[in-house]
């Protein structure tokens, strides 16, 4: 069994579990937007009286909550960081396992070179995190569209999925590198997952504090924001660059150090 079959096996279950959850949030928040428009309530008057600061937290601060879409731009904010969790994990994790399973020495007698062996495990993360995405964009359509009444979401939500896989893509790169650093695969995974966290703070604390603006290039979560995508403003052109660099480092890193690294075999 060649690797990349191999480890695309060993996450298939994981995988099925972070699809339902992806997709159990949407349907949960989409939900909440259900039982509001029944109401009869104007959202938007309801949340005017709140202060920005707890609107920030919230995620939804400029969104009109009146129409699906804009309710939907506060559940994608969560989706995100789901999303970005399973990345960190699954880039820490793909390095990692040999460790944890003391399989490192089968693996790496094989005849095949250390760089063929992260190519191919990369591939397979790579591909779990486009199944997840396809997942989700499927599941968005699906049950946006039938709350929506307000034309085509089409364009904004390939928009939104495209920056989602963005920040899948920087954060599977920063956590295959850690994993790669780290002497200790446990330690990989609590900072990993601890980038992923402290990145969304900042993310919320920036919006809660203007004259932090300049802060924003130190979390992924503001490259892609929904409320940029679905007011029309796209994704920033500095933001795209900024990613590939970091993806770029990350991915050099990753294969430097795991070449270096010494299994004790």
């Amino acid at each position: 069994m060649n690797i990349f079959t191999r480890e695309m096996k060993a996450h298939g279950k994981s995988l099925i579990i972070w699809c339902i959850g992806m997709v159990s949030m949407i349907g949960s928040g989409m939900g909440k937007y259900a039982g509001y428009s029944s109401s009869g309530e104007s959202i938007n008057d309801i949340l005017a009286i709140f202060p920005k600061s707890l609107l920030s937290i919230m995620g939804i601060s400029s969104f009109d909550l009146s129409t699906a879409m804009g309710f939907y731009g506060v559940t994608f904010l969560y989706l995100l960081l789901i999303a970005s969790t399973h990345a960190v994990m699954l880039g820490a994790n793909i390095i990692g396992k040999e460790e944890r399973d003391k399989t490192a020495e089968f693996l790496l007698v094989k005849p095949v070179s250390r760089s063929e062996i992260i190519t191919s495990k990369l591939l397979a993360a790579f591909l779990n995190i486009i199944i997840l995405n396809l997942i989700t964009f499927t599941g968005s359509i699906v049950v946006v569209n039938y709350f929506n009444e307000d034309g085509t979401i089409l364009r904004n939500m390939i928009t939104l999925m495209v920056g989602m896989l963005g920040l899948q893509i920087i954060f599977l790169s920063i956590g295959s590198f850690i994993a790669s650093v780290s002497r200790n695969y446990k330690k990989a995974y609590s900072v990993a997952t601890g980038v992923v966290l402290t990145t969304f703070v900042l993310y919320m604390v920036i919006n809660m504090y203007d004259r932090l603006e300049n802060l924003k290039y130190l979390t992924p979560f503001k490259y892609f924001e929904a409320q940029s995508i679905i007011l029309g403003k796209g994704i920033d052109f500095v933001f795209i660059i900024w990613s590939i660099v970091i993806i770029g480092l990350s991915l050099a890193g990753t294969y430097v150090f795991y070449n270096k690294r010494d299994f004790g075999i």
